[in-house]
This record gives structure tokens, sequence and C-alpha cells, in this order.
């Protein structure tokens, strides 16, 4: 079949990376790629917000399937629209993808689904806000309720650092996704992530990871979309993905449905595990970006099967989804200046980073004029490894890494730290 990729980051790469060796995809678009991305694909210029472009390339081409990558075209309603077409699609439509799309909305159906999470209070101006915050103790959890390209979730060590991010936030900081802002319960904790395929009835989980937001070594300094990231996290045990199911995963894909709006494609939950148990922190609607290309590196089955069962509604028809024991570990490579202005340009220089089994995995790349592989975003590169570990899947990751010339890149160094100390102790 031919299939239609939407997006043009390190996930997309993954997926495109991933699709392209299903034996079931004739022909792999992606709309609109990147250098990487090229190597599996056919990278075709599109306007995503276009529906109707979308749809009639989807005719012209006779695709398929169509995966949305990213969540901007989720929350616009693309799903929608192609489906409207009578053309099978990877990703929620608009209303179920407000699980990703408003925190509020998240927060209600937890609420309405008795899902473990934090309590909260929506509100929608600053006077509100401020009055809100007498209700919790420091610290403070501010989230814009609407996408802020993961960046929109502030933790407040005092009340007035709160009041301060508060007025950032209806300042505009976050642009429309802060005019509404939900203030939450501090959860202690370690995070972790849980990701599963769904069709709107049958569920099945796609392995387990975790993340490091923090922009420096040690996990200090502002929140990123993501610094690195390794797969499976053992801290989340065979017993704990049980009750993430029970608890959290299918009782939001039962509310889903019977509130006439089933969802449709991968549920991203973001965890904390607490004393008590996983609560919920939030949702995303797509694959987490870095946390899909270690999920690729694992997987073991025809991705692109997956996802049209999903799409058909016969995700059934498969028990499980197939990931190899070994643990996968990414790192990321990002452009001076990241989280705030990047410094676009810088060229790269792979070298022989992919020479051990490595995969690096374009984020955000072009070729200039000469054809030099150079930055042009934030988070440039993912380089990924796997090893019988997280201690040995850092060391080849890192590797990697180190036969890669990006003069104007950086990364963190202690990827996976929190796992790894734990190995050293066993």
């Amino acid at each position: 079949m031919n299939i239609l990729l939407i997006g043009s980051g390190g996930r997309e790469h993954a997926l495109a990376w991933k699709l392209a060796q299903s034996p079931s995809c004739t022909k792999l678009y992606a709309a609109p790629g990147n250098p990487g991305i090229a190597e599996d694909a056919e990278c075709v210029t599109l306007d995503v917000a276009d529906h109707g472009a979308v749809a009639e390339f989807c005719t012209n081409k006779d695709i398929a399937l169509v995966v949305v990558g990213p969540e901007a075209p989720l929350v616009d309603g693309l799903g929608d629209s192609l489906r409207a077409a009578g053309i099978a699609v990877f990703g929620p439509n608009a209303k179920p993808a407000q699980l990703e799309g408003s925190k509020g909305f998240t927060k209600d159906l937890c609420e309405r689904a008795g899902i473990p999470t934090a309590g909260y209070v929506r509100t929608t101006s600053l006077d509100e806000a401020t009055q809100a915050l007498e209700r919790f103790e420091a610290p403070h959890v501010l989230k814009a309720d609407g996408l802020a390209a993961g960046k929109g979730v502030v933790i407040a060590e005092t009340r007035e650092d709160a009041q301060a991010a508060l007025a950032d936030m209806f300042g505009g900081q976050f642009g429309e996704a802060g005019a509404e802002v939900v203030i939450e319960e501090f959860m202690a904790g370690e995070e972790a992530s849980f990701f599963a395929l769904t069709d709107g009835t049958a569920i099945v989980p796609i392995g387990t990871a975790q993340d490091h937001k923090r922009i420096g070594d040690g996990d200090v300094g502002p929140n990123t979309g993501g610094m690195g990231a390794y797969s499976p996290a053992p801290i989340l045990t065979d017993d704990l993905q049980a009750r993430v199911m029970a608890e959290i995963i299918e009782p939001t894909v039962t509310t889903l449905r019977e509130e006439g709006m089933p969802y449709s494609g991968v549920l991203y939950a973001g965890l904390m595990l607490t004393e008590t148990g996983p609560k919920l922190i939030e949702y995303n609607a797509r694959f987490g970006d870095p946390e899909c290309q270690v999920l690729m590196m694992r997987l073991q089955e025809d991705l692109a099967e997956l996802m049209l069962a999903c799409a058909e509604g016969r995700l059934g028809e498969f028990s499980d989804a197939k990931m190899a024991p070994e643990t996968a570990l990414t790192v990321v490579m990002a452009a001076k200046g990241y989280p705030g202005t990047p410094e676009k340009g810088g060229s790269i220089d792979l070298g022989q980073a992919q020479a051990n089994g490595a995969k690096v995995f374009h984020a955000g790349t072009k070729r200039d004029a000469n054809g030099t592989l150079v930055a042009n975003g934030g988070r440039v590169l993912n380089v990924t490894a796997t090893g019988p570990n997280v201690s040995e899947a850092q060391r080849a990751a890192y590797q990697a890494v180190d036969a890669i010339d990006f003069p104007t890149g950086f990364c963190r160094r202690d990827i996976g730290w929190r796992e790894i100390k734990r190995e050293r102790k066993a």
C-alpha cells in the first residue's frame, strides 16, 4: 500500500524508517519530511492546513493510509476531513485529540472517569488564577491549556514565582494556548511514559519509556521538548503497567467511546509514579519525541499493518505488539541557544556515527545551497543506540555522538542516569 506520513521532525524520521521496513508498504511519501526522512521516503510539499489539498494528493497517489505525526494537524481536524473523504488515518479526530489539545478537557475527563490524577482548577483570567493558587501548596504546577510545543508547563517553587509565571501566561507568553491556565496539585514521584495503540475499542500496549525534559545534566534548567529518552523503563514494572492499563488507559478509551468521540491512534500517557500508585500527568495524542525514536528501535512488528488495523477498527486481531527485550537510548543533539533562540545554519558531519548499529534520526536539519547538512531547528539530531541494559545502550549512543562533527551543537551527557544508578546498585 502507499502511505503518506505527515511531519518533519525526529519522531517522523523514526516512523518513516520503520514504515519503510514494512513488507506491506509499497511507496512512502512524507510531507514535508527532512533530509533524513528523504532516505526512506519521497518528500513532497503539502499545506497540511489545507485539508482538501491533502485529500486530493491522497486520491491522486492512491494513498491507503495517512499517518499524522505531530499533534497540531490532529487538533486541527485533519483526521476528520480525511476520514470524511474515505481515507484511512492513523491518529484521532479533533474531538478526542483534545486529550492533548486541552489540558482542561483531559482533567475533566479524568474526573468523570475516575482516573487518578492531580487535583486541579481551570482558570480563564489572571485574577481567577491568582485566587486559585490559595488552594494549593507550593511548588505550584501551572499549565497553559492549549498546545505550546511541549513548553507550556511551569513549576513554580514559590507563590511569588507562580504569580509572575501566571502574569506571563495570561500576558501572551504561549499565545492562544495560555488563554486558559490549569493550576494543579504538585505530585511527588518519578515520571515515566506508557504508550498504547487503540482503535477505540481494542487496546495494545506498545512500550514504556523515560524522557529527560530539563536542558542540563542532572535535570536542571528550563524544560525542553525532550533532551533524550530510553525504553523500556524498568521502573514501570509489569504490575504497574497492569494498573496503568486498568486505571488509566482503559477508562479513557471506554469513556471517549461512550461519549461519542472514539479515540483511534496512539495514546501516550505521561505518568507520575507516586507512593499510592501511578497517576496521569497528561496525555499526548501522538508518539512522543524523542520517545518514538527508542520505541521504533525496539518494535518487532510491521508498523504499517499495526497502524492500518487501528485506522480500520480491527486492532483486536493483534494480541500484543512484540518489542525487542534490549534497551534503546537516544541522545538529542540541539543547536546552541535552545530552548531559547537556537543557532541555525551550523554544519553537521555525521562521520561514522552509524557504523556500529547506531541510528541518527534527523529532527531539525536541512541541506543548504551547497548540499551541506546544517542545523535548522532547536533539537537537531536524535542519536540512538541499543544495548542489553541502559548502561550499555548509553555507552553506544555517546560513542555515536562523539563521532559527529557538529560544532554549534550540544547535548546532555547523562541520559538514562536514574536507571544507570539503579543498575549499579543491583
